[in-house]
């Protein structure tokens, strides 16, 4: 196990992945704002799409050896400058990556507070904070501490969700 101490929050946000994008924004808002960087990280979990990514992963990993996998990166480069030249909006990505993305997916967010053993005030202040704000408290938070059973799983889950 890579981290001996910390305190886990998972959110549960179902299909809605509008509301997981306001806690992640907001998550990033307070780490850039209070300086959290290593104490409060976050994760998205799709355990549905994670799994179909698994098969995917094998496949393009040859690709790069026959050459195409270059080619189509600056295509996508090119498409991603030429769409930010015409002017498209901020929420039409959003709605076009919603769109792109399966709409049973269940979208998951966990967080893991990290702080060392004497900021226990400011860990317990944000363990009170974080599931009483809005996008997250509708998500069924439930808060998993070190020695939870479900502790070294969770940890485990943590460190393999690659973002």
């Amino acid at each position: 196990m890579a981290h001996a101490y910390g305190i886990y929050i998972r959110f549960d946000f179902g299909t809605d992945e509008e509301k997981a994008q306001q806690a992640r924004h907001k998550l990033d808002g307070w780490r850039q704002a209070f300086r959290l960087d290593k104490r409060v990280q976050y994760k998205m979990d799709r355990p549905e799409s994670l799994a179909a990514g698994d098969g995917a992963n094998p496949a393009p990993a040859e690709k790069p050896a026959a050459g195409s996998k270059p080619k189509e990166r600056p295509a996508a480069k090119t498409a991603a400058k030429a769409a930010s030249k015409s002017g498209e909006s901020k929420g039409t990505r959003a709605e076009a990556a919603k769109a792109d993305a399966p709409a049973n997916d269940k979208v998951g967010l966990l967080v893991r507070l990290y702080f060392s053993p004497h900021e226990k005030l400011s860990e317990q202040r944000w363990l009170a904070r974080i599931p009483a704000e809005e996008p997250f408290k509708s998500a069924s938070p439930k808060v998993i501490h070190q020695n939870d059973p479900e502790f070294e799983a969770t940890d485990q889950q943590f460190e393999s969700i690659s973002q």
